[in-house]
């Protein structure tokens, strides 16, 4: 190890992390876990592994790159968190990994609750597996609005997925962002991809108005309903409808099974009056039910078929560079808005300009006219 390399070491990997490893981070490195270097400060019975102790950051990369999942979750805890000191770290190892993204198919997947998203997700997961195909499930559950807690459970849903070898699920809690989205579920999303997971699955809460920001990070956006569509479509947001590639008639199953063959079809009708929300695709509906597995592998083909479609076409392309540019603007508001109001003089004011809002002192405007003046000084 040379000199430079201990120098420049970041202050979060012990002294002896970095000892048989390299700062240049190299493709398809095999190993796994035996890959990885020890402490050999104290006598040990068994082997520490690197999950336990400091990590450096060859030692991080090359874990992703090797889907050493210990390693994964621990990346995607850092990318989660919003300490200041966590952001960095985590920006270090996307630097690393980046060239090793982009080859997943990006599904997002959403629908009012009770549609049956995570038994659906669960099901098309499984058959994936089967198919040996790696899959990746990033479930965002909903934060209480009062505690700012979640129930995270989508583990439990989904617990056949849980035992595949070839699946990977990890809950998040939403943070209340819009959608419903974790606003590092991009983030998640690449280092899933340099993990070399082939199909990754978001699902969201399914808020409706605001599916839009799933839609703006995935390739294909699928729509879970239920049966009895006429009295559904009353109440349905257009917009919504707009967004979606495909349209999945869940819970076709005993007597549900001919009432969901009649809401495909009143479905389908619709989507006629409705502009495609790809270029160049057709979104139609289709029935399955996820609890018993049936109409699955169907499902899967028009995804692949809306792969092939969208890359020849290049659409597939435009849309990512768009997505891009997208999470680009969406960055600069979240960094602004954590600088305005970490502001350490608007921090001073921001409790009495609030209360004079609040009790009818000083009108809205001014008070934000004042927030930014203190802000700008």
């Amino acid at each position: 190890m040379t000199e430079d390399i201990q120098e420049n070491r970041p202050e979060w990997v012990p002294e002896n992390a970095t000892k048989g490893f390299t700062t240049k981070v190299m493709k398809g490195v095999q190993g796994g876990h035996d890959g990885f270097s020890t402490s050999d400060s104290k006598p040990q019975t068994q082997p520490e592994t690197p999950v336990k102790r400091g990590l450096s950051l060859d030692e991080v990369v090359n874990g992703i790159l090797n889907n050493d999942r210990p390693i994964l979750a621990r990346a995607i805890t850092l990318v989660e968190s919003n300490a200041y000191k966590h952001i960095e770290k985590a920006q270090q190892i996307l630097n690393c990994i980046l060239p090793y993204t982009g080859k997943a198919l990006r599904i997002g997947i959403t629908g009012v609750p009770g549609a049956g998203k995570s038994t659906f997700i669960e099901a098309l997961g499984c058959y994936l597996c089967d198919l040996g195909l790696r899959v990746a499930v990033l479930a965002v559950d909903p934060s209480s609005s009062i505690t700012g807690g979640s129930v995270l459970g989508d583990k439990t849903r989904m617990e056949k997925l849980t035992r595949e070898k070839n699946a990977f699920i990890r809950p998040s809690p939403s943070g209340g962002t819009l959608g419903g989205v974790n606003r590092k579920t991009r983030e998640t999303m690449l280092l899933c991809e340099a993990a070399g997971y082939d199909v990754i699955l978001i699902e969201t809460i399914g808020v409706g108005q605001s599916e839009v920001v799933v839609r703006s990070m995935v390739d294909m956006f699928a729509l879970i309903v239920l049966t009895g569509a006429g009295d559904e479509l009353q109440g349905m947001k257009k917009g919504v409808m707009e967004l979606a590639d495909i349209i999945i008639v869940n819970k076709a199953d005993g007597d549900n099974e001919q009432k969901a063959f009649i809401a495909q079809k009143e479905y389908n009708q619709i989507l006629h009056y409705l502009r495609p929300a790809t270029e160049g695709w057709e979104t139609k509906a289709f029935t399955c039910s996820g609890y018993y597995g049936r109409g699955i592998d169907t499902i899967w083909e028009e995804m692949k078929n809306f792969q092939k479609t969208v890359q020849a076409s290049g659409v597939l392309e435009k849309r990512r560079q768009s997505q891009v540019r997208d999470w680009i603007y969406a960055m600069i508001k979240d960094q602004l808005e954590q600088k305005f109001f970490n502001h350490p003089e608007v921090k001073k004011v921001l409790p009495e300009t609030e209360q004079a809002v609040i009790t009818g002192q000083q009108p809205v405007t001014q008070a934000v006219k004042y927030l930014f003046d203190q802000y700008e000084q």
